[in-house]
């Protein structure tokens, strides 16, 4: 019997090695991963970021946020893309939400903020009040107050829900946990107008749609704007625990010394994990060619499935794909991991691609095939 708590739904294989984009269990079976953990290692199991984590391990893996630390400002440096943000390093994502939550209010000196039904951002308290999503909540008590929740893409619906005391939006560009849905190009323009006629705060969830994942090192490029604050996590270490919360300068005087803080935040190991990702991520043609294998992935997917039955749509942007189907969910993942292929799901009719951004065209038709295979069953 488990000493653990039954808090997940684990399936009965542990993986135990992992080389490229390829997972091995304990048996010795042999799987592709279009999962990434849960959007993480974005880059598979990368050389150049073992080789940094290796070299780091041997100086000195861990010191407090209460002295210098080089590798932070070099991570925040290269986090940057020519923008004048802060940074503030912790664990995950949702302590990045936590965070973001916690400067909206005290710059502002405002307690509202408006986020959207169905939304996704953590399960700590904070997140998970944002969280438009009342399974999450269920048997937790009261949430945290002045959360409010709008129709995504829906603009008209935002402005019906703010007064005097509201400090942000908060809002994910593509929702992952509840169906991989994409925010419409026209909404994203129009309330990022709108917050800046109305001195409201533009919070941008990145934490699964970051780093790399959509094409772009942050899905927000797509979309040609500039949050006042975006949140990172998942990606940017490429698998060691981490989190970031981004914040436009003139923001910075709300974190003063004492304010906010993690022990464990912006650690040596996971900077340097982070540093070399996004050494990899940033070297020339990198994301044009991910982006490009990720359009392929897309194509080859809408021709296999086109004449399926089962299938009503595949969406997403990037590497971040959801398949919409009749059949059942964990049927399918079964089915898939029988054959070597390890995927996710998202909402309750979803198959969820994540796969490493490292994939070859010949992993993706790999891929593909099974999926076609299991969805023709």
């Amino acid at each position: 019997m488990s000493k653990l708590f039954q808090n997940y739904k684990r399936a009965n294989l542990e993986f135990i090695k992992a080389e490229g984009n390829y997972l091995f269990d304990s048996q010795g079976r042999k799987y592709l991963d279009f999962s990434t953990g849960i959007g993480v290692t974005n880059l598979g199991f990368h050389p150049q970021v073992q080789a940094a984590l290796q070299k780091q391990v041997e100086q000195i893996w861990h010191t407090p946020n209460l002295y210098q630390n080089s590798l932070q400002e070099e991570v925040a440096a290269k986090l940057m893309v020519d923008k004048d943000y802060l940074v503030f390093f912790c664990n995950s994502g949702a302590e990045a939400n936590e965070a973001a939550i916690k400067i909206a209010r005290k710059a502002t000196g405002k307690q509202e903020i408006i986020t959207f039904q169905n939304s996704f951002h953590g399960r700590t308290f904070g997140a998970m009040s944002a969280t438009g999503q009342d399974k999450i909540k269920a048997g937790f008590g009261d949430a945290v107050p002045h959360f409010h929740y709008a129709v995504f893409n829906d603009l008209d619906s935002v402005k019906d829900l703010v007064t005097e005391n509201t400090a942000a939006i908060m809002l994910e560009l593509i929702q992952g946990e509840s169906g991989v849905l994409p925010a419409k190009q026209d909404f994203v323009t129009a309330l990022a107008d709108y917050c800046q006629k109305n001195n409201l705060l533009l919070i941008i969830d990145e934490v699964q749609t970051g780093m790399g994942r959509t094409g772009k090192l942050y899905a927000f490029q797509h979309y040609g704007i500039n949050p006042d604050i975006f949140t990172l996590a998942k990606g940017l270490a490429n698998g060691i625990p981490v989190g970031a919360m981004l914040a436009k300068e003139k923001l910075g005087v709300a974190f003063g010394p004492g304010s906010h803080g993690s022990t464990f935040g912006g650690n040596k190991l996971a900077m340097a994990a982070s540093s070399a990702v996004l050494d990899v991520m940033i070297e020339a043609g990198f994301l044009e060619k991910a982006w490009e294998n990720a359009h392929y992935l897309q194509e080859q997917l809408t021709a296999a499935l086109r004449d399926t039955d089962e299938v009503t749509q595949v969406r997403g942007l990037g590497y971040m794909i959801g398949i919409e189907t009749t059949t059942d969910l964990d049927q399918l993942v079964a089915a898939a991991r029988d054959r070597g292929l390890v995927v996710l799901t998202a909402g309750t009719n979803v198959i969820r691609l994540l796969p490493p951004l490292t994939l070859t065209k010949e992993e993706i038709d790999q891929g593909v095939a099974i999926l076609a295979d299991i969805l023709a069953q």
